[in-house]
């Protein structure tokens, strides 16, 4: 396995999410990025590395350390170019949990299903774009970081 990935997570020590849905997504998002990941930064020392990912001050802050917990080098980008993608984000998750709460039909549970994924996918791709040059990040890695983005932005 490669060493230019991610070994631990670790988001601010803050109340739970607002659903369960929404936590449990959280969760699932840092399993599934911890199983695979592909992060690779220039120029700092070869990896694994650990994330510590906030909001603060209007930034996504992307604190990058070693497996001992040192810091590297801290990223922080503007969340303006993903405030209408996390918007968006969180008012399909939101139909989705009404849709599945209603046991509503299964063709309407996966139509907002597919829409969320292509928000993920559009998400993902932003993400890449803005961490172009900072952090090589594969397409997986970068749809479950935007998970989190969404996540965070739903506690400010």
């Amino acid at each position: 396995m490669s060493e230019q990935r991610l070994i631990r997570v670790e988001l601010p020590e803050e109340p739970p999410a607002p659903s369960a849905f929404a936590e449990a997504d959280r969760r699932q998002a840092i399993a599934d990025l911890l199983s695979a990941n592909h992060f690779d930064p220039p120029n700092l020392p070869p990896g694994p590395y650990a994330l510590a990912v906030m909001v603060r001050e209007g930034r996504l802050v992307l604190d990058i350390r070693d497996v001992d917990n040192r810091p590297l080098h801290v990223l922080a980008l503007a969340l303006g170019p993903f405030r209408r993608l996390i918007k968006d984000y969180h008012l399909v998750v939101e139909a989705h949990e009404r849709a599945v709460a209603e046991s509503g039909p299964e063709s309407r549970v996966q139509a907002i299903d597919m829409g969320r994924r292509g928000l993920h996918n559009e998400g993902a791709e932003l993400l890449r774009q803005r961490l172009k040059g900072r952090v090589d990040v594969d397409f997986e890695t970068a749809r479950r970081l935007f998970t989190l983005v969404c996540a965070l932005h739903q506690r400010i």
